[in-house]
């Protein structure tokens, strides 16, 4: 089992940059898929970006070039640097970890959220 604590969440302005973090513990396995998720109020939860363990990333359309996605390997963390931040950004972020065990894929883990405001 995968344990996920996000932290870094917080209020910002319009223009403003925000660094979240997800850490991740327990049973961590090498080759993964890791990153995040964002549900706005009245709002369906959609995909941000995700990184791979070799560093492979992907990103909505929405963030691409506002947003960064990096990992450190060693401490089994993964970062998102959020800059150009807009209203239409504020949500609460989920980190998430797919990762490839002994009999396959595992099921994914889920942070508990952190929230980012967007607000002047």
């Amino acid at each position: 089992q995968v344990q996920l604590v996000e932290s870094g969440g917080g209020l910002v302005q319009p223009g403003g940059s925000l660094r979240l973090s997800c850490a991740a513990s327990g049973s961590i396995f090498s080759i993964y898929s890791m990153g995040w998720y964002r549900q706005a109020p009245g709002k369906q939860r959609e995909f941000v970006a995700r990184i791979t363990n070799g560093g492979t990333t992907k990103y909505a359309d929405s963030v691409k070039g506002r947003f960064t996605i990096s990992r450190d390997n060693a401490s089994h963390t993964v970062y998102l640097q959020l800059s150009s931040l807009k209203a239409e950004d504020t949500a609460v972020y989920y980190c998430y970890r797919d990762q490839w065990g002994p009999t396959g894929w595992t099921d994914r883990s889920w942070g508990q959220g952190t929230q980012v405001i967007v607000s002047s």
